[in-house]
């Protein structure tokens, strides 16, 4: 399929025809994406974007209009049913991908978890972190996490282009993961024609729980600008001097000064400083220090390098705003960006690219709030991914349809204008919309259920029990490699 248009408004009929012809192919690629119970599928996709009002259950679904087939058949599919996983990423890599910063990408990796606490028979299960209501209340719950990779807008939206979601196992390496899912997702827009040679490194966001700097060295071949937040206890080296510098005889140093973020007195002369107001959060005083790295140890993920540990260095940023929403008090975030000497204007694009990243936890959100992402109680983690796939695709169809539909708002919600319509919005008004777009899916054929099991008889193969956690462990620091804080 050919690299569509950008999803920009243009006004008019013009951009009304095109988005529809957008929804319109990519409907079909949805129904060629799916294998056995494809029909079925299909029409539980369509049922997850007519049914009114939040999604509650699974069987639920079968009760809408759309879903032409019994709850049998539903459940058959989920659970027995085919999603080409692969052709699918392709699909949603050519579709228009939305840009920053005049024409940039950014994308934003996080993770969000299907929590399964009480499922002791469903395999693949880890400890999920899961915030509290109250301080320190963080709790660790057992489910299937699911990191997903979306690309942003700019300006105050709820609107995500999801790309890539995968689910990560016991024997899953986190950061291995996340960098081979990254390369295949740049290595997509390229082949997809968003990334030409010339144009802008792709701007990655990462969260605090991604180890930022092990990942800029495995994915230094890309064309990828890394940015992530970083703990505000940590501490950061500088630069070695050179050799003739120090008067000092012996062998020449691979650091330099140490910068504990925590102590202010350590900190180096900062390389940039600039004040922008912004709407939400006051004035933002952004502070960076270039050239910094942290102190690598032969342990963890780099327990398997060959040779001397390399010098990973780029850029520290401290943002300070005046407060947060409801003037709370604000504490600084630290964030290490991969590019070093960057000027004030790439450290301003940094942060503020990096607010965008939350955007994603409104995608989380509307999955598990809106469309029931998490409400079936599903035993198998294949039968998740078919599920979760399925939701992604009706997302993406909502992005879609999201100049078309009309908004059929509540009495007591405000007007929005088109551009400014929520997903859920969205949503209420795609019944009207799927009667004018494409609808592959067959007529179900008539058919009786089966007889089931026989009354009075008990289930003499009772299902598995599974452990919770990680089945792979990491080599321990032994002698001299000692933890080393930071």
């Amino acid at each position: 399929m050919a690299v569509m248009d950008s999803l920009d408004p243009v006004g008019g009929v013009g951009q009304s025809t095109a988005a529809m012809d957008r929804l319109w192919v990519f409907r079909g690629e949805v129904y060629q994406c799916l294998g056995r119970r494809r029909d079925v599928l299909f029409e539980l996709t369509d049922a997850l974007l007519c049914t009114e009002g939040p999604v509650k259950t699974l069987v639920g679904l079968c009760l809408a209009p759309e879903h032409r087939r019994g709850h049998g058949a539903l459940y058959d599919a989920v659970n027995c049913g085919q999603v080409d996983a692969d052709r699918l990423r392709e699909t949603l890599a050519e579709l228009p991908v939305p840009r920053m910063f005049g024409g940039r990408i950014v994308l934003a990796v996080d993770v969000s978890p299907w929590l399964r606490p009480d499922a002791e028979t469903c395999p693949d299960r880890l400890f999920c972190h899961v915030y509290g209501r109250g301080r320190n209340a963080d709790q660790r719950i057992p489910g299937w996490p699911y990191q997903v990779v979306a690309a942003l807008e700019s300006g105050p939206t709820s609107w995500t282009a999801v790309l890539d979601a995968v689910r990560l196992g016991p024997a899953d390496d986190a950061t291995a993961v996340t960098a081979d899912q990254l390369r295949a997702v740049v290595h997509r827009l390229q082949a997809a024609g968003h990334w030409r040679a010339g144009d802008p490194a792709v701007m990655v966001m990462l969260d605090s729980g991604y180890d930022v700097t092990r990942l800029a060295f495995v994915l230094a071949d890309l064309p990828v600008h890394l940015v992530g937040r970083i703990r505000a206890d940590r501490i950061m080296l500088g630069p070695a001097p050179s050799p003739g510098a120090d008067p000092r005889a012996g062998r020449p140093r691979r650091h330099g000064a140490v910068m504990a973020l925590a102590d202010p007195g350590s900190w180096p002369t900062p390389a940039t400083q600039t004040q922008t107001a912004t709407t939400r959060y006051g004035q933002a005083a952004a502070t960076s220090f270039d050239r910094m790295h942290p102190r690598l140890a032969s342990r963890g993920p780099w327990a398997d390098h060959p040779g001397r540990l390399p010098i990973v260095e780029g850029t520290v940023i401290r943002l300070q705003v005046e407060h947060l929403s409801g003037q709370r008090e604000a504490k600084p975030v630290w964030l290490w960006s991969s590019a070093t000497g960057a000027d004030a204007e790439e450290v301003t694009r940094c942060w503020q690219a990096y607010l965008r990243r939350f955007d994603l936890e409104h995608t989380f959100r509307l999955w598990k709030q809106t469309l029931g992402w998490t409400a079936p109680k599903i035993r198998s983690p294949q039968a998740g991914d078919r599920w979760t796939w399925l939701v992604i695709a009706a997302h993406t169809q909502l992005r879609l349809a999201r100049h078309l539909a009309v908004d059929l708002r509540r009495p007591w919600e405000k007007p929005l204008p088109a551009e400014r319509l929520t997903p859920a919005r969205i949503r209420r008004g795609f019944r009207h919309l799927r009667q004018k777009v494409l609808q592959p899916a067959s007529a179900p054929k008539p058919s009786r259920p089966g007889p089931g099991r026989p009354p009075g008889v008990k289930n003499r193969r009772p299902a598995p029990r599974y452990d919770v956690g990680k089945t792979a462990k990491r080599d321990t620091a032994t002698g001299s490699d000692q933890p080393v804080k930071g």
